[in-house]
């Protein structure tokens, strides 16, 4: 993931024989070049000097040939995706050589096996910058670059990648359907088209196929089915009788209306890392082992996702949190991305920190460094200052609220002197602070977090 550091590993010096993905293995001739969109469709280039193109001058060529802008130049970007990493490229990168490193970036930021290494290939795709600000999309006027921003917001939306309540989920697939299908149907011919494109096109999977077990699948499904695809065919009414109340249902409005409804979800537009955090313990022998979460990190913040649930375990303005990342100590240990929030225990204000697992630690914490600097330059020249207010979480029955007390994380209050009730495995900077007259010091976003 792009963040400040100059790149990722060097370069080995002897190049790889092997093809990677869509990135073609000659230098100077003219090579077919493949450029996958989140629409699953792709840009088929045939580019002389390939291997010494950056990103940049590629951007170029994919905006021609999708017809883009200019005036769109930092909208997306390209981005190298496999199973087992996302990569977002800066301009200056060589999408061929990066991608002759793959298997040194894999061996770096990942847990996977040799095997699986040695098997993987990226795919070169372009997607969403993750640094182009929300508030510039609704701005936008060309369809061709909406619909590009649609396609990716609706496929994060199905694969449950942005969690969402089921009013939310059933009005932007309403909305799906009035930019697929048009406006104009009737019950009938919308229920053939759904049904011909089936549900889950319109639909999270998990909403779309529900839950239980194998014999409730199969008593339920065809139930539940009839039940979505109703409820969907009665919030495409809606959506297109919304015209009498001034509501323009022409692409582009309806296009801006389904990002809209997106932007209301906080974790739009982050770039998203596997990892794991701790369980509570749990049972008479006070067993807790490991959840999975996805850790989404943009412009507004920090979000740590119940990948199982589908529902937000955390959620941090930049302006609520202070964070680190160690590397491991010994064999066995993991690399781990410490955020530390406030919170409260038994009525008592209180630090916590919360450790994720992940060896992307590295990429999320500098991506987290980037994404506040960006931040801090573009609020002081929009206001003159440097503005960092601190908001207490909401905590509802919502998805996209925090869920802290389903967290085992670390409390602790500073008295000046020492930690109570914790004596970290880590670097003891991270914790130390300066002496307060109170028992408990709030998390400062200008503290000096220091490497161990």
């Amino acid at each position: 993931m792009e963040g400040d550091d100059d790149d990722f590993p060097p370069e080995p010096s002897e190049p790889s024989h092997s093809q990677r993905g869509s990135v073609a293995s000659s230098v100077t001739r003219a090579q077919d070049l493949l450029v996958y969109l989140a629409s699953n469709s792709a840009v088929h280039l045939t580019l002389e000097g390939l291997g010494c193109m950056n990103a940049q001058e590629l951007g170029r060529n994919v905006r021609e040939a999708l017809n883009i802008p200019n005036s769109a130049v930092d909208v997306f970007t390209f981005w190298f995706c496999s199973p087992l990493l996302d990569l977002q490229l800066k301009p200056k990168h060589l999408p061929y050589k990066l991608c002759r490193q793959w298997q040194d970036l894999l061996y770096r930021f990942t847990e996977a096996p040799p095997e699986a290494i040695s098997q993987d290939e990226p795919c070169l795709l372009y997607k969403r910058n993750v640094f182009y600000p929300r508030s510039k999309e609704l701005q936008i006027e060309d369809e061709g670059v909406l619909r590009l921003l649609y396609d990716e917001a609706k496929m994060n939306i199905l694969e449950g990648r942005y969690p969402c309540d089921p009013e939310h989920w059933l009005t932007l697939g309403a909305l799906s359907c009035a930019i697929e299908l048009g406006t104009g149907l009737d019950d009938q011919a919308l229920t053939v088209a759904i049904r011909e494109k089936k549900l889950s096109s319109f639909l999270p999977a998990h909403a779309a196929l529900g839950g239980g077990g194998f014999l409730s699948t199969l008593r339920g499904r065809g139930g539940r089915n009839a039940e979505m695809e109703q409820n969907l065919i009665k919030e495409y009414r809606s959506v297109c009788s919304s015209a009498a109340t001034g509501s323009s249902l022409e692409p582009i409005a309806l296009l801006h209306r389904y990002l809209r409804s997106c932007h209301t979800l906080p974790y739009y537009g982050c770039a998203f890392f596997m990892g794991e955090i701790d369980k509570p313990a749990q049972g008479l022998l006070h067993r807790g082992g490991r959840k999975a979460v996805s850790v989404g990190i943009s412009l507004e913040g920090v979000y740590v996702m119940d990948v199982k649930e589908k529902h937000v375990l955390l959620g941090l303005k930049f302006s609520e949190l202070s964070w680190d990342h160690s590397y491991p100590e010994t064999e066995g240990d993991s690399h781990i991305l410490w955020l530390e929030f406030d919170g409260e225990e038994a009525g008592m204000p209180v630090n916590k920190l919360l450790k994720i697992y992940s060896k992307k630690a590295e990429l999320m914490s500098g991506l987290i460094e980037f994404c506040v600097e960006l931040r801090s330059v573009g609020e002081s020249a929009a206001t003159g200052t440097d503005e960092r207010r601190q908001g207490k979480m909401r905590r509802q029955s919502s998805v996209v609220c925090s869920r802290v007390h389903s967290l085992n994380t670390i409390s602790y209050v500073d008295d000046g002197k020492e930690i109570k009730r914790l004596k970290p495995k880590r670097a003891a900077s991270f914790f130390t602070r300066p002496a307060q007259p109170h028992t408990y010091s709030a998390v400062q976003v200008t503290e000096s977090l220091e490497q161990g």
